[in-house]
């Protein structure tokens, strides 16, 4: 289940915005071989509010685009198909059936920002970091070379193969 709740007023956001992200989870989690019901909130903020959890949750006082809270832990350098592909969640790990996998959190004021920065479109931005936050919450990272060496083309080709292109 996808949840998506909007809590901005400052960039609209319509049907086609709210199911071009439900869609980009859907093909990312099965890219990446998530067979099980899965729960993943998605929150629309501004910079205000991005800035502030950013500030609270990682002790950064400035705007970032994305945030990602990962609810299950990896080993370093393991992602999701890596670790639990095989795994028999129990129900004591499932709310209700589903795998809590995390909750993402995106500033579309910082989106709208970045798309007109790098050229190209705003579903563009938007698709590449649900992308992104979506590969964190299964395990992926960028902070040491080799793991953005791994999540970068994966970024890329679930971009590419979604159609949506820089």
């Amino acid at each position: 289940m996808i949840y998506i709740d909007n809590r901005q007023n400052k960039i609209p956001v319509g049907e086609e915005l709210i199911q071009n992200v439900e869609k980009i989870i859907e093909y990312t989690l099965d890219k990446e071989q998530v067979n099980i019901k899965t729960e993943i909130s998605v929150i629309f903020i501004d910079n205000e509010k991005i800035m502030k959890i950013n500030g609270e949750q990682r002790g950064i006082n400035k705007v970032t685009d994305v945030l990602s809270f990962p609810m299950l832990h990896y080993p370093k350098g393991k992602v999701y198909k890596e670790v639990y592909l095989d795994f028999k969640f129990g129900t004591e790990d499932l709310n209700e059936g589903e795998l809590i996998l995390g909750d993402v959190v995106i500033s579309l004021e910082k989106a709208k920002e970045q798309s007109e920065e790098f050229g190209h479109s705003f579903l563009r931005e938007v698709s590449y970091l649900t992308v992104h936050s979506i590969l964190h919450l299964l395990g992926y990272d960028h902070m040491a070379e080799e793991d953005k060496a791994k999540m970068r083309p994966r970024e890329e080709e679930i971009l590419e193969n979604f159609n949506i292109r820089r």
